[in-house]
């Protein structure tokens, strides 16, 4: 087939690659955090401190110059002495050796809550922030219903179900911390899931419990481990505010809290019996909390030090009612080759609206793609091209709705597809490239782990053959050292790079079908012809089919075989290229070339189209281009415009023949 305007293509990159190797790149990232770990003054005895606590937990029985139980009557409530350095309590036990002690509760105390906590309350907020719906309702209601209640009131009713003792008042406090990392947890993954590499990942099919355990849950680990060294200091004074009331540990054995218990009954006859746990008390949270804050201010946001901006936010089609724009004729439904590997007939895209009435975004689109044949879907920005991207995949944005006669892929219907069945189809059957590259590749993980995982699970290949085959795949696309790049973090790629990447990782299962949105869009001109190139020269090696989305008609003609043309969400237009350039029925269609400097006539100056693309629920009746076009009539705004097929030239004008009239003449 003829294309318009064919680019020569420009071969692979240069060989030359990013100035620091992967292995250079985490030891910077390491010697980064350190040195803002560092930069505060406060932090290193804050870190004294800490470490103090923990050795003298660890190695107090070694530590402690008497037994924390041992009493002596003769010695009781001794200032500090060469024999007892902190003196001794109403027993004539050893304030320094209980001190110590203490410490060991102070480790256990915190072990038992964190990890109560931690396992009950991060898991619970991944599964709620990335499913949604039903299960975050219901969830979140008994949370509010929770820390509604003073804290103190809820630990106290739940010792009470217990009992008393450390161990039991340590499952309470972590059932209480549980609803901070619960949210915290929730809250990161509902901006995480609407990152562009999670929608990657689901595009190649991987689970949910692998994108939330592999892809989310390592790019929001930094604010997790912030929230650990907090409660760490929250959990230790609870411990000792309730083993000060009696309800964690219990006398005789040793903790800072019935430290303080004892010191309180003789506060006017010995006041020095309550300063040493009350230090400790206020050092060791202070210490923490400095701490807490200094790896808050020094942790990035996985290895590399800029944090991106990924749109999009995924989630499983919701089903609902379509009474959407009325179907007023067909659209290439007819005559579908048999070669075609996605074929899409009258879909509709809806979303939910505060009005009540559901807000139609795509209305009657169908089109078909063959094998090793290029369809452009042009047209301005929110035309709604994404979307009906998207559709085929099954990953229309929460809370929309698709449906459709059929869409097919290779032959199966995804629209009638569950879950699991549309995770094994992607990557597969069908693979997308995405507009931004660096921000389609997960930041935490290297290039070749990113590859290699999608064989894994897609093509059950071991470790070591998936690494290869990563390797062969980042040749394929011309990445020079290839090898080497597999070590290489996403940060340290440039663009084209990086999008050679995301063609390679698209590719590694061999999809009949390839959907690149706008996947040159975020690149300068000649890395845009490179990747251009590299694109046709893919399809010819592996004769996959392509849905190349853009608003470029250049690139339409350098690439593509045929192209539809979308406005307000439904196709106007829809041709081989050659034909729709050099005869476009649609005034929208003229338009566009007219404002394209490659398709403008010499001495004439650029066309502009005025006004702007209607929003979802502010279409006109009829045709939905009139308020912007030059040639409407009443007959315009009438009624919907049906579509009408000459040969296999598609338009939806009703006054296309006088346009193709006045632009011969």
């Amino acid at each position: 087939m003829t294309k318009v305007s064919p680019g020569s293509g420009l071969g692979a990159p240069p060989a030359s690659g990013p100035s620091a190797g992967a292995a250079g790149s985490l030891l910077g990232s390491r010697q980064r955090f350190t040195r803002r770990f560092f930069a505060k003054r406060a932090v290193i005895p804050a870190s004294l401190i800490v470490a103090a606590v923990l050795v003298a937990g660890i190695f107090a029985p070694w530590l402690a110059p008497y037994d924390p139980l041992d009493q002596s009557l003769l010695d009781t409530l001794q200032g500090p002495s060469r024999e007892h350095w902190l003196g001794t309590d109403d027993l004539g036990r050893d304030v320094l050796s209980r001190l110590i002690f203490g410490a060991r509760i102070v480790l256990i105390a915190v072990a038992q809550a964190l990890t109560v906590a931690v396992v009950l309350g991060v898991p619970i907020g991944l599964f709620i922030g990335y499913m949604g719906g039903w299960w975050d309702l219901l969830v979140m209601r008994v949370v509010e219903a929770v820390v509604s209640v003073p804290g103190i009131m809820v630990v106290i009713v739940i010792i009470t179900v217990l009992g008393t003792g450390l161990t039991k008042a340590m499952i309470a406090l972590g059932l209480l911390f549980s609803t901070a990392f619960l949210r915290l947890a929730r809250g990161l993954v509902i901006a995480e899931r609407e990152e562009l590499y999670v929608r990657a990942a689901r595009v190649v099919g991987a689970g949910t419990g692998r994108i939330v355990r592999k892809q989310i849950l390592p790019n929001i680990a930094a604010p997790l481990i912030v929230q650990i060294t907090l409660t760490t200091g929250a959990i230790l004074l609870a411990e000792a505010g309730l083993s000060f009331l009696g309800l964690a540990v219990q006398p005789p054995d040793a903790s800072w809290g019935t430290m303080l218990t004892t010191a309180s009954r003789f506060i006017n006859l010995h006041p020095w019996l309550a300063l040493p746990p009350g230090i400790a008390i206020a050092l060791v949270v202070l210490a923490v909390n400095l701490l807490g804050d200094a790896i808050r201010d020094s942790i990035g946001r996985g290895i590399g030090e800029t944090a991106v901006l990924r749109p999009g936010a995924e989630g499983a089609a919701a089903v609902s009612a379509i009474a959407g724009h009325p179907s007023p004729g067909p659209q290439a439904r007819a005559d579908v080759p048999p070669d075609a590997v996605l074929v899409v007939s009258s879909l509709h895209v809806q979303f939910p609206s505060p009005r009540g009435v559901p807000l139609t975004v795509v209305s009657d689109v169908s089109l078909h793609v063959r094998a090793g044949e290029t369809l452009g879907l042009v047209g301005e920005s929110g035309c709604g091209k994404s979307v009906t991207a998207m559709a085929v995949l099954g990953l229309v944005p929460e809370p929309g709705a698709a449906t459709a006669e059929a869409i097919l892929l290779g032959g199966d219907d995804v629209s009638e597809m569950s879950r699991r069945d549309l995770e094994h189809v992607r990557g597969t059957q069908a693979a997308a490239v995405f507009q931004d590259p660096t921000t389609s590749l997960n930041p935490a993980f290297r290039i070749g782990d990113q590859l290699s995982e999608i064989l894994r699970i897609k093509r059950g290949m071991s470790r070591s053959d998936a690494r290869k085959r990563a390797v062969e795949l980042l040749d394929m696309v011309g990445i020079p050292d290839a090898a080497a790049r597999t070590r290489s973090f996403p940060h340290e790629l440039s663009g084209g790079m990086a999008q050679r990447v995301a063609i390679a990782r698209a590719l590694s299962c061999e999809p009949k079908l390839l959907i690149a949105d706008e996947p040159t869009t975020a690149l300068d001109v000649t890395v845009q012809a490179e990747v251009l190139a590299l694109l046709r020269d893919l399809q010819r090696e592996l004769g996959m089919g392509m849905l190349f989305i853009t608003h470029d008609l250049a690139v339409v003609a350098d690439i593509c075989d045929r192209a539809a043309v979308m406005y307000a969400g439904e196709i106007v237009e829809q041709a081989e290229v050659t034909e729709l350039f050099a005869n476009p029925r649609h005034p929208y269609t003229e338009g566009l070339l007219g404002a394209v400097p490659q398709t403008a006539h010499r001495g004439t100056a650029l066309r502009s189209i005025p006004g702007v693309v209607p929003q979802p629920g502010e279409w006109p009746t009829g045709c939905r281009f009139a308020p912007r076009c030059p040639y409407a009539t009443a007959e315009c705004t009438a009624a919907p415009i049906a579509s009408v097929t000459q040969d296999t030239h598609l338009f939806r004008c009703v006054r296309a023949a006088e346009l193709t009239l006045e632009g011969a003449q």
